[in-house]
């Protein structure tokens, strides 16, 4: 199960997307934030020196996943069996239609 995500912004590594006890947190990559070209993945996602925290993943993560017969192609062609939708982004969004990308790390012990 993974549980930490890489997440890319022009496949610019921005920052690290984790599930945690608690719910969620999104924090910008600290060499990322130093370099004076650095975009926000989101406008609700702002540059920050400082992690976002959600009890649910965040929505401009969760509207990456697909919907609908294509996620149930997706999930068939990865035999996905899982309905988590964590797993889902870290699996499925790889290679999106717009600048993020999301790659699932193994699962990693804090």
């Amino acid at each position: 199960m993974m549980n930490r995500a890489k997440v890319y912004y022009d496949k610019t590594l921005a920052g690290y997307l984790e599930k945690t006890d608690f719910g969620y947190r999104f924090s910008y990559d600290s060499t990322y934030l130093k370099q004076p070209e650095a975009k926000p993945i989101s406008l609700t996602l702002p540059i920050s020196n400082y992690p976002y925290n959600s009890n649910i993943l965040f929505p401009f993560f969760d509207g990456l996943i697909p919907e609908g017969w294509l996620l149930n192609i997706a999930k068939e062609y990865w035999n996905f069996k899982s309905n988590d939708r964590f797993e889902l982004l870290a699996t499925l969004c790889r290679d999106t239609i717009g600048a993020v990308t999301v790659i699932g790390e193994e699962e990693v012990n804090e």
